[in-house]
């Protein structure tokens, strides 16, 4: 349904002018909402940390986990004490958890647990997020600044700094949902814009832009945290899967890394493997084939399948985008002056 609806949202084609009209409703309805907001007649709460939103203007995959991560290291090597709040997507509850050594991809959510398990800063996740940045804020005082890893959208926790991320695909056929990818219109107000591959259409000139590129570690990691160099890897027989928006650029980046895939197999985004069979799935050619998989999977494939390795992407950021960040928080930090809402 993913690769059918992502596959829908790249043309203005019959059944997306079918679904027109529903995303003209779409629109009015989420433009009256946002007025809400700013004439505060729907409540927006601060907290006192510097919020800093990472999201998209796109549904689906955009890549906006990795840069939270790579923004999360950098402000733990400035010493800045950062946290993470998030929704907790594909979590079994809807109840507030503040994520510990034994959490799991059920109570929080697959791509927090890996920002957890990756950066070892605090993370928090909850239906709605400012009681996650509330609950990160009273377990962990020094805390300075929250990540929101998602919720440019979600305008009941007032945020300081917008970092709007794209991915390859861009704005689509440019309609909101249904009928296309849009959650709102673009061009919108963002401190920082990241892309993955060309600038949106619409994009101002005078807005913050950059390009981001996504690689392959020169490692795969064992569930016990021991690494194995991708170089080790090269010409044994590998099952590959990825449970993520873009499967097939994993496997493309595996195979350029000069890995041999037997077979692969792209499972839905957020792919639970509770009921995940490696032998049957393997097919008749499976033996002596080693799986590999991303960190995202690997989170919640390891319980069932330990002998798994998983190969981290990692992101290139330009060095200016982070000074600009930087200055951004820093004037935050220095004399906080209130949260827009948009």
């Amino acid at each position: 349904m993913d690769r059918l609806l992502q596959h829908l949202w790249q043309r203005r084609g019959p059944l997306a002018c079918l679904l027109w009209p529903l995303s003209v409703l779409f629109g009015s309805l989420a433009a009256l909402r946002r007025t809400l907001y700013r004439w505060g007649w729907l409540a927006s709460h601060g907290v006192p940390a510097v919020v800093v939103v990472v999201g998209n203007v796109v549904a689906g995959g955009a890549g906006k986990t990795p840069v939270v991560m790579a923004l999360v290291r950098h402000l733990q090597r400035r010493g800045l004490a950062p946290a993470v709040v998030a929704r907790g997507h594909g979590r079994h509850s809807r109840i507030l958890h503040l994520l510990g050594p034994d959490s799991t991809a059920a109570e929080a959510g697959d791509e927090p647990l890996l920002v957890h398990r990756a950066t070892g800063a605090p993370v928090a996740v909850a239906s709605r997020r400012v009681e996650a940045a509330r609950a990160v804020l009273a377990a962990r005082p020094a805390t300075r600044v929250i990540v929101c890893d998602d919720g440019l959208q979600h305008l009941a926790l007032r945020r300081d700094i917008t970092v709007c991320v794209f991915g390859a695909g861009g704005i689509g056929n440019g309609w909101l949902l249904p009928a296309g990818p849009l959650r709102e219109p673009w061009p919108r107000p963002a401190d920082l814009l990241l892309t993955h591959g060309a600038l949106p259409p619409g994009t101002p000139t005078a807005m913050p832009a950059w390009t981001v590129h996504r690689r392959l570690a020169d490692h795969a990691v064992r569930a016990d945290g021991g690494r194995v160099p991708l170089a080790d890897l090269a010409g044994k027989p590998l099952r590959a899967l990825a449970g993520i928006a873009q499967p097939a650029a994993f496997f493309a980046m595996l195979r350029a890394a000069g890995l041999t895939l037997v077979h692969t197999e792209a499972l839905p985004d957020h792919h639970a493997f509770q009921n995940y069979d490696f032998d049957s799935n393997a097919g008749s050619h499976g033996a002596g084939q080693l799986l590999i998989c991303t960190e995202k999977d690997a989170v919640k494939l390891w319980q069932h399948h330990p002998e798994a390795l998983a190969v981290p992407l990692e992101l290139d950021i330009p060095t200016d985008f982070l000074a600009r960040f930087d200055a951004l928080v820093d004037a935050k930090l220095s004399s906080p002056h209130g949260h827009p809402i948009a």
